[in-house]
Order: structure tokens, then sequence, then C-alpha cells
């Protein structure tokens, strides 16, 4: 396993190669995003991180870029020049954009699914 050197890495991203993800082109999308790093030889720039699932399969495939906080839907393998443009420019990649990080949290962009709560349920315990 490799241990990276990251003291020049200005951006991670995150790709979601879950199954909702995976079905939608993930694998296909994760090699664009590296070749096209790769291409333009930056490495040692923005470093990637393949992912499980980060539950936002209606917005298959997502994509999260950090430090920006950004979470970016419906991802395809033909966005990745853009997307490494944006990370580069520090713009943003326009209509793809599903949730954004501020102060006070990440804030959901307009016509995005809220999707569900994460309360728990409550369990009661009966004593004897």
């Amino acid at each position: 396993m490799a241990t990276w050197d990251l003291s020049r890495t200005k951006h991670h991203v995150l790709i979601c190669n879950g199954s909702s993800c995976n079905k939608c082109g993930a694998e296909e999308l994760t090699v664009a995003i590296r070749k096209e790093i790769s291409d333009r030889d930056l490495d040692d720039v923005i470093h990637t991180t393949r992912t499980r699932c980060n539950g936002r399969c209606q917005d298959k495939c997502v994509v999260i870029a950090y430090p920006s906080g950004n979470w970016y839907k419906e991802m395809n393998p033909e966005d990745s020049t853009a997307f490494v443009d944006s990370l580069l420019n520090n713009r943003d990649l326009t209509g793809k954009i599903s949730h954004s990080y501020t102060e006070n949290g990440f804030e959901r962009e307009e016509g995005v699914v809220k999707g569900v709560g994460k309360e728990k349920e409550i369990v009661q315990r009966v004593s004897k």
C-alpha cells in the first residue's frame, strides 16, 4: 500500500463508487478524472479517493471536492476537463453543484432533492 506525500496537495476529490453511482458510470468517471489530472501533471496538486456510497444516490454520479466542500451531482466522464478547470480556477462547475459548504453547514442548491433525515428511532426499554 502506498503512503502519498500530500504536502503539495491543494484539492482532495472524493469520487463515489457505491452501487448506484457504479451503475451510472462511476468507474468511467473515476478513470476520466484521474486521466485528466495525470495528463496535466497535477498528481501532486489534486488527490483523488474512490469511495463507497456517500448517501446521495439520487444525484449519481457524486463527486465531492475539498477544501471547497462542494458536492457535485450527475457527473459523467465528459465533465472531467471542466471539473479540473473549476478546481484550478476556484470557480463553480455550472449546473453540477448539489451542495455547497458555508459556515452554517451544507446548503442544498435549488432544485436538488432534499433527501431523508437521519433521525434515529427511539427505542424504549421495558423494565421487568
